[in-house]
């Protein structure tokens, strides 16, 4: 199955190095770079398009809003003014 998204290869060496830090930090254990692998793709399969749809969600809010300022500058005709 194709990935959600693409990372590059240096994003993704970094990505597995700060799991294997936190699995090392938060619980004593030693990740080898197979395992830290593995729970990378599910994050990117199973819960970043969440966090992704989210994302696209407040993006669009906040359009929505800016779009809606501009019509407050409108200018109001003159056949409008009687």
């Amino acid at each position: 199955m194709k990935q959600p998204f693409e990372l590059s290869k240096e994003k993704k060496e970094q990505l597995i190095l700060s799991i294997k830090q936190y699995y090392l930090k938060e619980r004593d254990e030693e990740l080898g770079n197979l395992e830290a692998g593995f729970i990378l793709d599910f994050i990117m399969k199973e819960i970043a398009p969440t966090f992704y749809n989210l994302g696209v969600e407040d993006a669009h809010h906040f359009l929505s809003e800016k779009l809606e300022d501009i019509f407050e500058i409108q200018r109001i005709e003159p056949s409008e003014k009687l």
